[in-house]
């Protein structure tokens, strides 16, 4: 069984700097690319970055652009966020994704809550 498992959110002041990590762990022979993706309240699922796993391609959303940045590590099946320079709009549920296998998977999510 694939599982994937976030860790790293919480309640961050604004402007503040987490990283939040996908660990992703059971059969594993191969990961084609991850994705972080975020859900505020009432709105829809939108993806934040992704990362290929072969040639550290990546993506970015506008918005986070400048602000966020994606990494792996390919010995931990691990993918990771940094996030810089939280703003209250930053505030949602962010899941991880990825293609393992030919496969898509979905870790359960973590709130980041960015108030004052």
């Amino acid at each position: 069984q694939v599982q994937l498992v976030e860790s790293g959110g919480g309640l961050v002041q604004p402007g503040g700097s987490p990283r939040l990590s996908c660990a992703a762990s059971g059969i594993i022979f191969s990961i084609n690319s991850t994705a972080w993706y975020r859900q505020a309240p009432g709105k829809e699922r939108d993806i934040v970055a992704r990362i290929s796993w072969s040639a550290s391609n990546t993506y970015y959303a506008n918005s986070v652009k400048d602000r966020f940045t994606i990494s792996r590590d390919n010995a931990k099946n691990t993918v990771y966020l940094q996030m810089n320079s939280l703003k209250p709009e930053d505030t949602a549920v962010y899941y991880c994704r990825a293609s393992i296998q030919g496969l898509p998977f979905w870790g359960q999510g973590t709130q980041v809550t960015v108030s004052s």
